[in-house]
């Protein structure tokens, strides 16, 4: 499949999307609190998505890897779990879980996707730390997202700065185009060992999701029982953030930044 380029009105288009994928993200990041199942999260994401007139993105989204189309409207990933999480009724959030939500809208015909990470209550300080690298390395693999460059310099930005705090990068997931879908090309890999030799050069009217993956334990993932869920392979606390991304002639426009 070939890279879209879109232009100024339709990234205009994408904003609208990714404006509401920012502010439900906003909305159920507020709601993380111990106590709190991850299904009522997905609710609260439901409900707010409606309000805005969009839909979501993730529900009903059949993705390459799977046969079944995915049930529900967030991923909620949390500790351990990198992403694909289900929400779930009986998941609920403890006191120090890092949890991490993953959120696509559709509007008019475009969509946006972003994902935060956040602590429930008190966190430890190694889960403070791994946050605060993960958002650091999304914006220093922004500063890469201009015409001329290729994905692997993005790429590049993530894998150093987690290197930088001591922690590793996931293989084998990483962000993508966006647009007209939520998933386009290009694959845009967190981990250098996934870069090879399709290494696209980033053209003016790319639109694209960022987004590092960084565990504080192995680059190694399994798959957990229920289909969905990817997990670090050793245990470990894994973060997420990601950021919807116009490449233009002035530099990256982030879309989904409220």
């Amino acid at each position: 499949m070939a890279i879209e380029l879109y232009s100024n009105r339709e990234i205009e288009k994408i904003k609208r999307a990714a404006k509401v994928v920012a502010e439900v993200l906003h909305i159920v990041a507020e709601n993380v609190k111990p106590g709190v199942s991850t299904w009522d999260l997905e609710m609260i994401a439901r409900e707010e998505t409606k309000k805005r007139g969009a839909k979501p993105a993730f529900l009903g989204y059949k993705p390459p890897f799977s046969d079944v189309s995915y049930p529900a409207a967030l991923c909620i990933s949390v500790n351990d779990e990198v992403v694909h999480g289900l929400p779930k009724k009986e998941k609920v959030i403890k006191e120090g879980d890092v949890v991490s939500i993953d959120f696509g809208a559709i509007l008019d015909g475009y969509a946006g996707d972003s994902a935060i990470t956040v602590i429930a209550g008190k966190g430890s300080p190694e889960a403070e730390k791994l946050l605060k690298a993960t958002k650091e390395a999304l914006y220093n693999a922004i500063e890469k997202a201009i015409p001329g460059k290729k994905v692997g310099d993005i790429t590049r930005a993530i894998q150093e700065t987690a290197e930088r705090y001591g922690f590793k990068t996931i293989q084998r997931y990483g962000g993508h185009g966006v647009g007209r879908r939520v998933h386009e090309e290009p694959f845009i890999p967190n981990n250098l060992k996934d870069v090879g030799k399709k290494n696209p050069r980033l053209r003016q009217g790319m639109v694209i999701a960022i987004e590092p993956m960084l565990s504080l334990g192995t680059e190694e993932t399994v798959e957990d029982g229920d289909g969905w869920t990817v997990k670090t392979k050793d245990g470990s606390l894994a973060a997420h953030f990601e950021h919807t991304v116009a490449i233009t002639k002035k530099g990256p426009i982030i879309l989904t930044e409220l």
